[in-house]
């Protein structure tokens, strides 16, 4: 089991707070290779993406996750999400686990899922502190996804609703909170995973700000991720992925420089990329991810077998 300590750090000087896993292996003074999660839209570590962590560390590497401001046990305005933050979260998240003792900060990477997925594209873009990425169903254009959960009349009406409330902003100072299902309108499999598992935890938040929208049509990772290279990124998507197209991550591999690599997962939705919900795609995922990380944070591998790893072409995996 790995050991779990509960942490706190500063990002613009919001305390956000996060869990570090270290391997129950891990010697007094020894340093490991680390990797920060970063959690998705609706927000919170606690309600999907503790299993990764979990799994990191029993392969080796040091975890890191948290929770961005304003959500879970972060401080914050509640459930506010601005990628330009939540992007600085993560770089600063990067900056604090340089500073603990496990923590070897030449080796430090990054995973994300849905729109963390992006987030940790632009991060990495900005930061070449961060050695390799994982960005699983990502997000790569925030207008071009949000347009496509929506029939053409629904996109307009929507537009107008978001300039309505932006003038709502600058008279009163609030946004009309609503649910979460009114900013990402998915499939019927989303939704269910959305009201039966992710609502259902105890810390999930109560609306979200229509100027979350207004700040995501403006949020495109796959203006940036050619920045990454040639630092290491690896991709995986869901094929049947109701909620973000796999279009998202066609498009990011396209634009992205070498070394890339780029996985489907046939059958999948966009929530099977979770344990609590198809433990066999989170094991293709944590597969995938633990070989690239393997690949590219430690020490070096036969060249046949990193040739293996390394193939930047695509590929579909199944179960």
């Amino acid at each position: 089991m790995a050991k779990i300590t509960k942490l706190t750090f500063y990002s613009d000087g919001v305390r956000l707070s996060g869990l570090l896993y270290e391997p129950d292996d891990l010697k007094p003074g020894e340093r490991r290779p680390t990797v920060v999660g970063c959690h998705g839209y609706t927000g919170m570590k606690d309600v999907y993406l503790l299993p990764v962590p979990e799994r990191l560390a029993e392969n080796g590497y040091v975890a890191f996750v948290f929770d961005h401001r304003g959500f879970g046990a972060s401080e914050g305005i509640r459930a506010r999400l601005i990628p330009r933050e939540q992007v600085e979260d993560i770089r600063n998240a990067v900056t604090f686990v340089g500073t603990l003792a496990s923590v070897d900060p030449r080796r430090i990477a990054l995973y994300g899922t849905s729109f963390g997925g992006g987030n940790v594209i632009c991060a990495a873009a900005e930061d070449d502190r961060v050695r390799c990425v994982v960005s699983v169903v990502p997000v790569g254009d925030g207008e071009r996804w949000m347009k496509s959960l929506r029939g053409h009349w629904q996109w307009l009406k929507f537009l107008d609703r978001l300039e309505e409330d932006r003038k709502q902003r600058v008279v009163t100072g609030n946004s009309e909170r609503v649910d979460v299902t009114e900013l990402m309108p998915g499939d019927p499999h989303s939704r269910a995973v959305i009201t039966e598992k992710v609502k259902a935890a105890e810390t999930y938040t109560g609306g979200y700000p229509l100027e979350n929208a207004q700040a995501t049509l403006t949020h495109k990772p796959e203006a940036v991720v050619h920045q990454i290279s040639p630092r290491p990124i690896l991709f995986i998507h869901s094929e049947r992925d109701g909620l973000v197209p796999v279009e998202e991550s066609y498009a990011l591999f396209a634009k992205a420089q070498e070394p890339k690599r780029l996985v489907t997962i046939p059958g999948a939705d966009h929530y099977d990329v979770y344990q609590f919900v198809d433990p066999k795609v989170f094991e293709i995922v944590m597969r995938e991810s633990v070989a690239w990380f393997d690949a590219h944070l430690k020490p070096a591998r036969p060249a046949v077998e990193a040739e293996r790893i390394v193939d930047s072409g695509r590929a579909s995996v199944t179960a």
